[in-house]
């Protein structure tokens, strides 16, 4: 079959070669991948790839080989994974536990940006603990988490400001009920019961300085891929305590599957809108990885895949 595999090289880091047919555990069902999603974490993973690794964590197809201890959906089954790794691919194995049904309502190219992103925003929000009226600011947020988080948060009643690298890249966030859009953390206005942070460098700090006295700092990221600096004084600028939390979105009582289906029916409902700003074919992920890292797209990529070669089993 084929597959996205890493190259290692910087101008082409990826591209489609011929790998031995997937094999499944007896607890993972087998997917006929129909679209794929492209996170920013496995852009970083490619430029040093370990032996052996491929990448794919998001994506949404058919069930084509039932999972063998007689678990999960029955063949033909549209559904949409969180494997750990080798999804960009024409077939993926997925324990039945990370998968959910897709309804008739909900196609793969749109499940396909669901996982990382939304599966994130969805404990973010949890372990934010707000409530109605709660003030929270939200750095990076022009990524496909933020679009989530603000949505979600946004319908519970939470006021959500956003931070984005530009209006234009934040104006979907005003729609979708953040109160206010920043490109800079030092202009977001007021305190915040709580600051997800995802940027590092000088952002992490500065969200620092906007948490109310006792509030908490949840950092979930580090897009700039530079460490913050964190002055003892600089607290005096602004609470003179306050709580840094270290955010692992792996880390849950729910499984992956539960927290999908919890997704996929609220875009079912109309409740939750993912946001796609590039929608294109397989043969054009190496554009895809560098738009991405190049922080050129808002929202999610998804990438498509013609026509599967025929199973080799």
């Amino acid at each position: 079959m084929r597959a996205l595999t890493p190259t290692g090289i910087d101008d082409k880091m990826v591209e489609i070669s011929d790998v031995p047919e997937v094999e499944a555990r007896p607890h993972e069902l087998v997917m006929r991948v129909d679209a794929f999603s492209v996170n920013r974490g496995e852009t970083f993973l490619l430029a040093n790839p370990k032996p052996g690794w491929r990448p794919g964590k998001d994506i949404a197809g058919t069930v084509v080989r039932a999972a063998a201890d007689g678990t999960g959906p029955a063949v033909g089954t549209r559904v949409v994974g969180h494997p750990w790794y080798s999804g960009w691919a024409e077939r993926a194995a997925v324990p039945v536990e990370s998968v959910a049904v897709l309804p008739d309502g909900v196609d793969t190219r749109t499940a396909a940006a669901l996982p990382l992103a939304g599966i994130s925003a969805l404990r973010l929000l949890r372990r934010a603990r707000a409530s109605y009226g709660d003030r929270v600011l939200i750095t990076g947020a022009s990524g496909g988490i933020g679009h989530y988080f603000v949505e979600l948060a946004t319908a519970a009643g939470i006021e959500v400001t956003a931070v984005s690298a530009t209006q234009e890249r934040g104006r979907r966030l005003r729609e979708l009920g953040a109160v206010d859009v920043v490109t800079q953390v030092e202009d977001a206005r007021g305190i915040f019961d709580v600051v997800l942070e995802s940027v590092g460098d000088e952002s992490l700090p500065a969200a620092l300085a906007k948490v109310r006295p006792g509030g908490r700092l949840i950092w979930f990221g580090q897009a700039s891929r530079t460490a913050p600096r964190i002055d003892f004084f600089s607290f005096f600028a602004g609470p003179k305590e306050a709580t840094i939390e270290h955010f692992d979105y792996t880390r849950s009582t729910r499984t992956y599957g539960e927290e999908l289906a919890v997704l996929v029916r609220l875009v079912d409902t109309g409740r939750l809108h993912p946001e796609i700003g590039l929608l294109d074919d397989w043969s054009q992920a190496v554009q895809a990885v560098t738009a991405l890292r190049g922080r050129e797209v808002r929202g999610n990529i998804v990438l498509t895949i013609g026509p599967a070669a025929p199973s080799q089993r």
